[in-house]
């Protein structure tokens, strides 16, 4: 079959733990064809894997790039206008994630609206970026936000949302590809491009989840200057997107049980669920047979806030105090994030460490950069299932992490797993191993065991063989009929009534 795998900001244009998945999942399934469907920036990132022989395309769909107006874009039809309004209308409502049924009904309807929007451009055969900067549609958010919130929402902050939604709903209306299967490795805006699939061609659409999208766009420091009105609108889509991600999807394949729960929690169905663990090749990541003089703690990974190399300084400071020789060593790229790099660097001055730590940019062999410590630490503060932790227990080194998303999952008793953002119980942690040779030997040797027994990467391959044949047997799109049960049950739970707001799916032509 063909596949059409999408992602944002990693494969093939950046390293980390996604990219890794897609590279295994494209080369390890080689009896099928593939597409990549990838969100950039501006389109002229540049690749950094090689291409496997059975890749046959890869397509960037820049969201941040100069957008080309449609024609009369400062008139829009009106037929856009009206489901542009829908949309609006759902986009302002108040949060109430209290009241499941509500916040289920609003899934729905923002569900509804996209593919109103989306059928719509189809129809009328027009490109509609730069339509929502238009006069006409800026007065449509206007008004919606003074019916629910009896007040004027700012011109510059109807400015920014415009802004926003022209850039971030451009995967939804770009050409809709053609594939057998469209599986996306995250939430969000990845699956724009599997709904604009499905509501054309009733392609089945699967979505994994690496990390909890919608979690880590609570976690991400907001620009500054960006007003409060704005920050709700960009939040409550990125709410919404995520739910209407889970209705959709014929299949959620979780990386995890904690993302599973998260799924749950936002309208996912457990009928249509498959945790699916990330695995490694044995062979690939050897087991260390020596370790370094000075007691050394490894990091792996992109070098980015959600790591929270902060927390992982600090505590080092404190690691250093018990244990005056010990090392840390960072190793990741910092593209796109090279302010972040700067204030660990920074904080590394402050704290008096720049003679224990050394940050090694891109590792060139991640087996050596394992290889390279005495054991290997993750301080995330969200996580899926890394890579980090798997590969680092593959190599038979002890690991030191955070409990987020499926890190506890992955690590068990063969490691030490410590509350996020907690510098004191992650040192704690670090220097109780470095200081007690024996037991952090032997929980080397059991980590490397788990990973035999649970984390191959054959062993994930075929799951993922399988659940691509049983969602090809039964392509085609998710109905309003399909859909209503979703909602008739968080209404029995909850014991009261629908509103009238109800999905009209109507196919789009």
């Amino acid at each position: 079959m063909r596949i059409a795998l999408v992602s944002e900001g990693t494969y093939p244009y950046a390293m980390g733990g996604v990219s890794v998945w897609c590279d295994q999942l494209i080369r390890g399934l080689s009896e099928h064809e593939w597409e990549f469907v990838a969100l950039t920036g501006d389109g002229h990132e540049r690749a950094l894997w090689e291409r496997p022989d059975n890749l046959r395309d890869v397509r960037s769909i820049p969201l941040w790039s100069a957008r080309h107006p449609a024609a009369g874009s400062d008139a829009p039809p009106e037929e856009f206008l009206v489901a542009y309004r829908s949309l609006c209308d759902v986009l302002v409502r108040p949060l109430d994630d209290d009241d499941l049924v509500a916040a289920q009904e609003d899934r729905l309807a923002f569900t509804e609206s996209l593919r109103d929007l989306f059928v719509v451009t189809r129809r009328l055969g027009v490109e509609p970026l730069g339509y929502v900067s238009s006069d006409p549609a800026i007065d449509v958010l206007v008004q919606a936000w003074q019916r629910h919130h009896q007040e004027r929402i700012t011109l510059r902050d109807a400015l920014e949302t415009a802004t926003l939604l022209d850039h971030l709903l451009r995967p939804l209306f770009a050409r809709p590809v053609e594939a057998d299967v469209v599986h996306s490795s995250m939430n969000g805006l990845c699956m724009l491009v599997g709904f604009a699939a499905k509501w054309a061609h009733g392609t089945p659409l699967i979505m994994s989840e690496h990390g909890t999208y919608l979690r880590e766009r609570y976690l991400m420091p907001e620009a500054d200057g960006v007003g409060r009105t704005a920050r709700f609108l960009r939040l409550n889509l990125f709410r919404l997107l995520a739910g209407a991600g889970y209705l959709v999807s014929d299949a959620l394949a979780p990386h995890s049980r904690y993302n599973r729960r998260w799924q749950l929690q936002n309208g996912g169905e457990p009928a249509r669920m498959w945790t699916m663990y990330n695995g490694v090749e044995p062979e690939l990541f050897p087991p260390a047979r020596q370790e370094p003089d000075d007691p050394t703690i490894v990091f792996l990974g992109r070098i980015d806030p959600i790591k929270d190399l902060h927390t992982l300084l600090r505590a080092f400071a404190t690691v250093r105090t018990a244990i005056p020789r010990a090392k840390l060593r960072v190793y990741g790229g910092a593209a796109g994030n090279e302010e972040y790099l700067a204030s660990c660097r920074q904080l590394t001055t402050e704290l008096r460490l720049a003679d224990g730590v050394s940050f090694e940019g891109p590792a060139s062999t991640p087996v050596g950069a394992y290889h390279s410590g005495s054991l290997v630490a993750l301080s995330s503060i969200s996580e899926g299932f890394p890579y980090t932790v798997v590969e680092a227990m593959a190599c038979g080194r002890t690991v030191v992490c955070t409990n987020v998303g499926g890190v506890l999952e992955a690590v068990a008793d063969a490691g030490l797993v410590v509350p996020p953002r907690d510098s004191a119980a992650f040192a704690d942690a670090c220097i109780e191993l470095l200081l007690d040779d024996s037991r952090r030997r032997h929980l080397g040797t059991r980590a490397r065991d788990r990973v035999l027994g649970s984390f191959t990467l054959e062993a994930s391959l075929n799951a993922y063989r399988d659940l691509y044949s049983r969602v090809s047997q039964g392509r085609g799109s998710r109905t309003a009929e399909e859909l209503e049960p979703v909602l008739t049950a968080v209404v029995s739970a909850a014991g009261r009534a629908p509103t009238t707001r109800r999905p009209r799916l109507e196919a789009a032509s």
